[in-house]
């Protein structure tokens, strides 16, 4: 890890240097030895899933909203947590976001100081990837939505973890099976698309590659299981099963905006009201990110045809940089996080 550079969420200012120049914050103790790793026993169709040490080491690489929350929500089931991403202030800012989440858990009586603090102490943060991965049993890709990267990530994880470890896509629509061809043992992948955000949102889709083992399937669930979550399971095809209804709802939304049927707002209050959906799907849109929504409803659209045509307001809206929360504005403007009004001509009424 020569020149990487190496944070701790617990705190940030102490600051120090090792013998080989990485400049370490806090430094963080890594598990003692090698964990036991638990068996897979199919019995006719059932699975038993009991692939997972209760205590682990994982790596998540890429450090912004999907990536940060993975990290926070694996390390308040109590496994150890390497984040990393590709420069040190990437890193300082999902680090930030997991210490901003948590204390807003500790405003709202969810968790105590102490389990914020112990929680933070599970947490180291890097630029470096040899050594996140390296004696990981379980690595999360939350990169970029792009085929290439992603494969060259996964190959990069495979070169420098071990033989033994579970390498898993954040992915919320490309093929798995593609991703995991660029292996040399792609039946340890797995895809775990996780909700935005995922301290928040409680289920985890399961994406099962055409290479996926049986243990690494079990792996998966009781992962997803032992952090607290929900988990649906899903062959890996276009879409899988979520994005593909949650595109559709959220692409019908945009094109009602645009012909006017009704404000951001009122669509949104109809969908929570009406049918009980925790965020509208034009806020939802924000949350994700309209760049990301963009990307997904093109390639549906190339794989699964034109009922995923974007809208033309999404793409005018990309062009323009209103991406959603993280520039301001989307189908509403944003300040410090909070939805203040609703973008263009509807005005400021939120």
């Amino acid at each position: 890890m020569r020149g990487h550079t190496v944070l701790s969420a617990a705190r940030p200012s102490s600051d120090s240097s090792t013998a080989d120049g990485t400049r370490c914050v806090r430094g963080w103790k890594g598990r003692d030895g090698a964990r036991p790793r638990g068996a897979v026993v199919r019995t006719g169709t059932l699975l038993t899933v009991s692939a997972v040490a209760p205590h682990m080491r994982i790596a998540v690489l890429g450090a912004g909203s999907m990536g940060h929350g993975i990290a926070q929500v694996s390390a308040m089931a109590g496994h150890d947590v390497v984040l990393r991403d590709i420069e040190a202030p990437l890193v300082e800012d999902g680090l930030e976001g997991i210490r901003e989440n948590l204390q807003g858990g500790v405003d709202r009586d969810k968790l105590t100081a102490d389990e914020m603090e112990a929680t933070l102490e599970r947490i180291e943060g890097t630029t470096g990837l040899a050594g996140a991965v390296a004696d990981a049993d379980l690595v999360v890709e939350a990169v970029p939505e792009d085929m290439d990267l992603k494969q060259e990530v996964f190959a990069d994880i495979e070169d420098a973890a071990s033989e033994e470890t579970v390498i898993a896509s954040n992915t919320s629509s490309l093929s798995v099976t593609e991703m995991a061809s660029a292996l040399e043992h792609p039946e340890r992948a797995v895809g775990l698309h996780f909700f935005n955000p995922p301290h928040i949102m409680d289920l985890v889709e399961i994406v099962i590659a055409e290479q996926t083992d049986e243990r690494t399937e079990a792996f998966a669930v009781d992962y997803v299981r032992g952090i607290d979550k929900e988990d649906v399971v899903v062959r890996d095809t276009a879409g899988f099963a979520t994005s593909r209804l949650g595109l559709a709802l959220g692409l019908e939304a945009i094109r009602m905006v645009e012909q006017g049927v009704a404000s951001p707002a009122d669509i949104d209050e109809g969908m929570s009201i009406g049918y009980g959906h925790p965020m509208g799907p034009l806020e939802l849109t924000d949350h994700v990110g309209l760049d990301v929504r963009l990307h997904i409803a093109e390639h549906l659209r190339e794989e699964l045809g034109e009922r995923f045509k974007p809208p033309q307001s999404l793409r005018r809206k990309v062009r323009a940089g209103k991406l959603g929360k993280k520039t301001g504005e989307g189908y509403y403007v944003w300040e410090d996080g909070e939805r203040v009004g609703m973008s263009g001509e509807w005005g400021d009424d939120a």
